[in-house]
């Protein structure tokens, strides 16, 4: 198994890479754009905004989640459903942001989560 908080070296993430933007897929459609983005080892992740269709939701993915980033269409891909991501811990910046306890849950949640 991969750590969940790290990019796998299938994913063609190059490390330094500013994916704010991007858009993002989930194995069954689309599910916002990135919001921030960190690669820091052990701790890397991406926070995704995901209006419009979860209207003031934003979600955490543990960089472990994504399959595959691609540079030239500015998409990021990750191996889970809509409604694994919709169901996953909710995600408050003010709040979880640094919070180890967060990030225990989170990564318990995806990491346990069939891909």
């Amino acid at each position: 198994m991969t750590d969940i908080w790290g990019y796998s070296a299938s994913s063609q993430y190059a490390p330094g890479t500013d994916l704010n933007g991007y858009k993002v897929e989930a194995t069954d459609g689309t599910v916002g754009k990135v919001d921030d983005a960190t690669d820091e080892v052990g701790a890397a992740y991406i926070v995704v905004n995901c209006r419009p269709w979860l209207i003031g939701k934003h979600v955490m993915l543990p960089a472990g989640t994504i399959t595959r980033v691609d540079h030239d269409n500015e998409t990021i891909h990750v191996g889970r459903t809509k409604d694994q991501i919709k169901d996953a811990p909710e995600y408050n910046p003010d709040i979880h942001r640094n919070d180890a306890g967060y990030r225990t849950s989170l990564g318990s949640y995806y990491g346990n989560l069939p891909r």
